[in-house]
C-alpha cells in the first residue's frame, strides 16, 4: 500500500489522480468524513490489493454497550473479541455483566469470544486487596475457577482473558500458582487462557504495577500473554505519545527473552490525547479522544499535523477558543503501521486492540493491507 500524507493544496481529486486511483475508492477506503477539506499532515492510504506479507491473530476489547456499527467495522478483521469485564467478589462468586447479545454477534461472524476477569472495582481502579484475597483464599478460589469454567460452557466463549493488575509484589509467587491452577482445569475442558502484562523491560522493573508480573514464570503457565505496549501517554501524565515505537521495542525485546514470540500479543491503542498547556504535574488532566476525533478537531482549527519519527506517531498544536494552547497525540496509518509491522519482525502471533469503542477506519485497511486474519471458528 501506498501511504500518502497531505501536503498544502492537497485535495482528495489531486491524490486521486497522481496515484491513478478513483476518488470515490479513496473515500470509501478510508471513511473520508471530511473528503473536500483535508489536514496538512493527515494520512490517505492507497490501496493495492497485492500479497500480504503473512498471518496474524487479532484480538480486540469492547464494553457490552458498543455502537453495532463500530462493531460491525472491525468484526471482518478480528480472529478474537473480549468483553470487559466480568468481576468477582471475596468467597470467588462471580459479577455478570450483559454480554449475550455481543457473544451472538461474534459467534455469528466467526469470532471467538473471549471472557475478561479482572479485578477492577466499582470505582474503576484495579483493586489489589481484592486480589490479595482471592490469591490467599484456596477455597474461594477454586469456587472461582469453578464459577469461571460453568460461565465459560454457559455463554459459549472460546477461553479467557485474566487481567489482575497492581498486585501486591508478596503476592507475585501466589498469583502465577493461580494462574497455572486456571490453565489447568481450563485446558483440560478446551479452553485457553491469556494473561494481561503490564510493559516490562526488565525482570527487576521496579513499581506496584510491574512487579508481580513474572513475565517468565507467567509466560510458562499461561498459553498465551497480552503485552499492554500503551499508556507511555496518559491522563494524568505528561504529553507524549500513547505508544511510543521506541518504547514499545524495549517491552518486546525484554519480552521474547522471557516469553516464547508466538505466545505473544502486543497492546495496539485505539485512541488518542489532548493536553491543554502548560502541562502542570498533578493538575493537568488530558482528554481521551478518537484517532479520527483528533483530525476533526486539527480540521476545526487549521491545525497542521506532524509526525514524531522517534516515537513513529502523529501530533499537533492548537489554540482554542479561548486562547488555550493544546497538544494533541494520536494514531494513523503511518503509526499503525510500524506498530503492525513489529509483530511481523518480532514474530509474534498478534496483536489486541484497547478498545473498539472508537471507530477508525484506517486501521483496519492497514491490517488488510499487510495481514491476512486468522479465523478459529
Amino acid at each position: 500500500m501506498e501511504i500518502v500524507v497531505v501536503k498544502p493544496g492537497d485535495t482528495v481529486y489531486s491524490i486521486a489522480e497522481d496515484y491513478n486511483t478513483s476518488v470515490e475508492r479513496l473515500i470509501y477506503s478510508n471513511k473520508l468524513l471530511n473528503a473536500d477539506n483535508l489536514v496538512v499532515g493527515q494520512t490517505i492510504v492507497i490501496p493495492q490489493n497485492e500479497s500480504k506479507i503473512g498471518n496474524i491473530a487479532v484480538n480486540g476489547y469492547l464494553y457490552p454497550n458498543i455502537n453495532k456499527n463500530i462493531l460491525n467495522e472491525a468484526l471482518p478483521y478480528l480472529t478474537f473479541l473480549t468483553i470487559f469485564t466480568y468481576g468477582f467478589d471475596e468467597n470467588g462468586n462471580l459479577i455478570g455483566i450483559n454480554d449475550d447479545e455481543i457473544i451472538d454477534i461474534a459467534i455469528k461472524n466467526k469470532v471467538a469470544p473471549i471472557m475478561l476477569i479482572s479485578t477492577l472495582g466499582k470505582d474503576g481502579k484495579f483493586s489489589n486487596s481484592l486480589a490479595n484475597s482471592i490469591l490467599n483464599n484456596k477455597i474461594a478460589q477454586k469456587n472461582l475457577i469453578n464459577n469461571i469454567l460453568k460461565n465459560l460452557k454457559s455463554k459459549k466463549y472460546f477461553g479467557l482473558d485474566i487481567d489482575f493488575e497492581y498486585i501486591y509484589p508478596s503476592d507475585k509467587d501466589k498469583f502465577i500458582d493461580f494462574i497455572e491452577k486456571m490453565t489447568n482445569t481450563l485446558n483440560q475442558e478446551g479452553f485457553p487462557v491469556i494473561t494481561a502484562l503490564a510493559p516490562k523491560t526488565s525482570a527487576n522493573q521496579k513499581g506496584l504495577l510491574y512487579e508481580a508480573h513474572d513475565y517468565k514464570a507467567i509466560g510458562k503457565v499461561s498459553n498465551a500473554v497480552l503485552l499492554m505496549t500503551y499508556e507511555w501517554g496518559y491522563t494524568a501524565g505528561p504529553p507524549m505519545a500513547v505508544a511510543p515505537i521506541n518504547k514499545v521495542r524495549e517491552v518486546l525485546d525484554y519480552g521474547i527473552k522471557e516469553i516464547p514470540n508466538k505466545k505473544i500479543f502486543m497492546g495496539i491503542p485505539n485512541y488518542g490525547y489532548d493536553w491543554k498547556l502548560p502541562y502542570i504535574k498533578g493538575k493537568t488532566l488530558a482528554k481521551s479522544i478518537g484517532n479520527v476525533e483528533a483530525i476533526e478537531i486539527a480540521l476545526k482549527y487549521n491545525a497542521e499535523i506532524k509526525f514524531d519519527n522517534l516515537a513513529k506517531s502523529p501530533y499537533f498544536n492548537y489554540i482554542d477558543e479561548n486562547m488555550n494552547t493544546h497538544i494533541v497525540w494520536f494514531e494513523d496509518a503511518r503509526s499503525i503501521e510500524a506498530k503492525l509491522m513489529l509483530t511481523f519482525e518480532y514474530g509474534l502471533t498478534g496483536v489486541s486492540y484497547w478498545n473498539l469503542m472508537r471507530s477508525f477506519p484506517q486501521n483496519w485497511l492497514v491490517l488488510n493491507e499487510l495481514f491476512n486474519v486468522y479465523k478459529i471458528l
